[in-house]
């Protein structure tokens, strides 16, 4: 083996990005493209009784105004889609279901035509009564969707076709022991109602499609997280073949979700297909907010002690507000429900999950997939129990963590996930034994953690194909996106570490449906472990089959040969990788070739408890450790140190996990002091970034400490596992742990604004 794996090495294209030469989606040209922009719903539940396009249409420079009644009459059911229900349509017909929802696009010859004339069409409409929360959506009283629609993705949901009259398009349950009797025969139970809102993605990049016919396929490119995915949905939208479908990409921008499934890809594809132009649709940063939200989240939950301080019991009613279509939210209701008991040892849990529609934007996949709303829970829950009870929230968790080999509540067994070597890592940084000033004035001190659990997505599908080049050069092919996450850097890190060769000599082909192989999916921080495993593994194969041209060389057996940096040796013979290829096939530039797939398998849950031997391929754990101080007068937070850690397994690059665990902790920083969508009767009220209030570089911990916890994975990648989700999971709990252990007040209600805390002050 090499030196690759282990070593902090730059992103390959960080200089790019850093100057703004990387070429995205956005910046493409694209010659005579109709512009396309959406005339957009103003009601958030109501019947379509009326299109009014002809004041649109008399617009010089309008090239057609498409409804979504025009594409219902190409493409029938087709046109809605989606990967956990088919419940959306690239434009809406018959009803809108959401304020925002598109109702028409207008292709035009430049974007500033196409709005105005947007802007020209007005809609009749006969409104219905809208749901505006979880509450009215339980009561039942109105209906966002007449009936589920499972799509054709999610097999395991087919059994909900044609159910009626509910708003719950999914429920988990979980069972283990029994939860209620040991809370009533426990000593010591803490309960309460936990929120945490819907809050945007904002990645710097924008979303943006292009869509083109040519030669009859139909080609497109787009920021997308999921170009296999979605290149089955155009395919099935438009009932063609998938050697009739090409989608590319560039590296992107940003995204934390938002760019998965179905986004813009749909509605272009539909567009350019039934209108035989060339399109490009591109999200404003207004309209960006309308596309995906994350899930709000209400959590009933209560944790019980008996006696002697052991947990017994965990109950959790969780209710994830997924808008207006699904998305992937059956996924997130059941993959991060299951997490709400926490990583701890406890012999009764009781969970009921549920996934319900309202009449806001669609909620779905964002980093952390619907996890750090659960750990809000259970980590402040536990924290309160550990003070009731007198007992240090450090030690207390210590003495409850789920350690190698135990079975969590739902069923699967721990490994590689060292959840107590991440709490005291961020414990010791932020010198949590030490006496700490608790200040006297109007300003307090406080000091909280926070320990989150989350499964990698499971079951996936990863591909890779090598080529190696005569020059002892590489070329790698897989469909993984490179998001700035520095994806493509480990993987060319995996490979040259294989083949003894420096990374900088691997070029990691973007994705492209025609020549990249199938991969499931860019999300979950699943790539490392998954493509990471498929790259070791084409890798592996390439340096078998330069052995063995070597071995037919040297006349010798193949393990009489060595691969090494210089080349191919046995004994006192040697030759270099660029003789042995332009020996073998007599030519100049010629490449040989390998291909190889990693495909994880998972455990079915039960039907009647919930409970997997196999719920997951591996496990996250991470921790956050925090001191902050708060103004008694202004409920101003200022965060002193934030130390963050997480088991990674074996770290390919520790630098980019550095980075990755810092960069997951400001965005949790967001989610636990700024972040949220406002909505009023259904109306985005703050989609602006004028209006919408993210982490700047003042609100920043004085000390923001990364700590990489190695725990290896028995079938890592050399011992690898994910990390990007990792230091997100425990910020917001952390934070208000410390704000409690400050100034003796418990909010549960995200996020912990100035406004909230001098009102929990107040009620003090």
């Amino acid at each position: 083996m090499g030196d690759e794996v282990g070593r902090s090495r730059a992103r390959f294209d960080m200089p790019g990005r850093v100057r703004g030469l990387v070429s995205h989606v956005g910046d493409q040209p694209v010659g005579t493209a109709a512009h396309v922009a959406l005339h957009r719903s103003t009601a958030p539940h109501a019947a379509i009784a009326a299109v009014h396009t002809d004041d649109a249409l008399a617009i010089p420079g309008v090239h057609a105004v498409v409804t979504g009644a025009d594409l219902y009459k190409h493409l029938g059911d087709r046109l809605h889609t989606g990967p956990a229900f088919a419940d959306q349509p690239g434009l809406a017909y018959e009803k809108v279901r959401y304020v925002g929802e598109p109702v028409a696009a207008v292709l035009a010859v430049d974007l500033r035509t196409a709005r105005e004339a947007a802007d020209a069409v007005w809609v009749d409409y006969d409104e219905l009564p809208p749901v505006h929360d979880l509450a009215a959506a339980l009561e039942g009283t109105s209906f966002v969707h007449d009936e589920l629609r499972p799509s054709s993705v999610f097999g395991d949901l087919r059994h909900l076709r044609g159910v009626r009259d509910t708003n719950v398009n999914y429920e988990y349950n979980l069972r283990t022991g029994d939860a209620e009797a040991a809370r009533d025969a426990g000593a010591t139970t803490v309960a309460c109602e936990f929120w945490a809102p819907p809050t945007h993605h904002v990645p710097i990049e924008l979303p943006c499609t292009i869509a083109w016919v040519d030669a009859d396929r139909l080609e497109m490119l787009s920021t997308t997280q999921t170009p296999s995915y979605v290149r089955q949905t155009v395919a099935d939208l438009l009932d063609l073949p998938l050697s009739r479908v090409r989608i590319t990409t560039r590296p992107l921008g940003g995204s934390f979700g938002a760019k998965m499934y179905d986004r813009l890809e749909p509605l272009a594809a539909a567009l350019a297909w039934t209108t035989g132009r060339k399109v490009r649709v591109v999200a404003s940063r207004e309209e960006s907010f309308l596309l995906t939200t994350r899930h709000g989240a209400a959590v009933t939950s209560s944790l019980t002690a008996d006696a002697e301080g052991n947990l017994v019991s965990a109950i959790s009613d969780v209710r994830y507000d997924t808008g207006a279509y699904a998305d992937v939210g059956p996924r997130i209701t059941a993959k991060s429900g299951m997490m709400s008991p926490g990583p701890y040892r406890i012999a009764n849990a009781r969970v009921r999950s549920r996934c319900v529609y309202t009449n806001k934007p669609s909620a779905g996949p964002f980093r952390g997939f619907g996890v750090p709303q659960v750990t809000w829970s259970h980590e402040s829950l536990i924290d309160e129990l550990a003070h009731r009870l007198g007992e240090d929230p450090v030690e207390f968790r210590r003495r409850h963590l789920l350690r190698e080999g135990d079975e969590a509540p739902m069923g699967t067994r721990m490994h590689s996930a060292d959840f107590v070597g991440c709490l005291d890592a961020v414990a010791d940084a932020i010198g949590w034994r030490d006496p700490v000033d608790r200040g006297d004035g109007r300003v307090r001190r406080g000091r909280g953690v926070g320990v989150g659990v989350k499964a990698v997505l499971t079951p996936t599908i990863a591909n890779a194909v090598l080529h190696l080049n005569q020059d002892a050069s590489a070329t790698l092919l897989i469909s993984t996106v490179d998001m700035g996450q520095g994806s493509d850097t480990i993987m060319a890190q995996i490979a040259a570490d294989v083949l003894c060769m420096d990374s900088a000599r691997v070029h990691v082909v973007r994705a492209d449906t025609d020549a990249t192989p199938y991969d499931t999916i860019t999300a979950g921080s699943r790539s490392t472990y998954h493509t990471g495993n498929a790259v070791r593994r084409v890798a592996e194969a390439m340096r078998a089959k330069l052995v063995g041209l070597a071995a037919t060389r040297f006349s010798c057996q193949d393990a009489d040969v060595t691969l090494a940096a210089d080349g191919l040796r046995a004994g006192e013979r040697h030759v270099t990788v660029p003789d042995l290829v332009h020996g073998h096939f007599g030519a100049r530039g010629a490449t040989l070739t390998t291909e190889a797939n990693y495909t994880s398998d998972w455990v079915p849950y039960d039907k009647e408890t919930g409970r997997s031997a196999k719920v997951t391929e591996h496990w996250f754990a991470g921790a956050v450790g925090v001191q902050l101080t708060v103004d008694t007068a202004t409920g101003r937070v200022h965060l002193e140190h934030l130390a963050v850690a997480g088991d990674v397994g074996r770290a390919i690059n520790p630098k980019l996990v550095e980075q990755q665990l810092t960069g997951a902790a400001i965005m949790g920083i967001g989610h636990a002091l700024f972040d949220q969508l406002v909505l009023d009767q259904g109306q985005v009220i703050n989609g602006t970034l004028l209006d919408y209030q993210l982490p700047s570089i003042r609100d920043l911990p004085d000390r923001l400490t990364p700590i990489i916890v190695e725990s290896p994975h028995d079938t890592g990648p050399f011992g690898a596992k994910g990390v990007g989700e990792t230091g997100i999971l425990g910020v917001a709990p952390a934070i208000a742990n410390a704000v409690r252990d400050a100034l003796g007040v418990r909010i549960t209600t995200l996020p912990l604004t100035p406004e909230s805390i001098v009102a929990a002050l107040e009620g003090k």
